[in-house]
């Protein structure tokens, strides 16, 4: 399997068992942090974080960053449901990367 996809993951992708329930593996991955995002005070279901832009680079959200395949985003993209929708950012290392925000839609 080609892990071509970068995914930057802030919540509960970050944790191993969810890992292995949702992708049949771990995942190894390095910190990154996203500039220009904010965690915020919304959550989902009371309970399940999300982020938000902000209007100032100094609000940073602290995450890991991943190799995923394409196929695995979309089973990321069933275990996130439609309250998310998948964006493309670029983490502060310059790196192009997917990760999860609240579907407004």
């Amino acid at each position: 399997m080609r892990y071509t996809q970068y995914l930057f993951a802030y919540g509960t992708l970050q944790n191993k068992e969810v890992q292995k329930v949702v992708l049949n593996r771990t995942l190894s991955g390095k910190v990154a942090v996203l500039v220009g995002y904010r965690m915020s005070k919304k959550k989902v279901h009371g309970r399940y974080p999300l982020i938000e832009p902000s209007s100032t680079e100094s609000d940073v959200v602290q995450g890991m960053l991943f190799k995923v395949s394409h196929f695995e985003l979309h089973e990321i993209d069933h275990y996130e449901t439609s309250v998310y929708k998948r964006i493309q950012i670029m983490v502060k290392s310059g790196i192009k990367a997917w990760t999860y925000v609240e579907n407004f839609d």
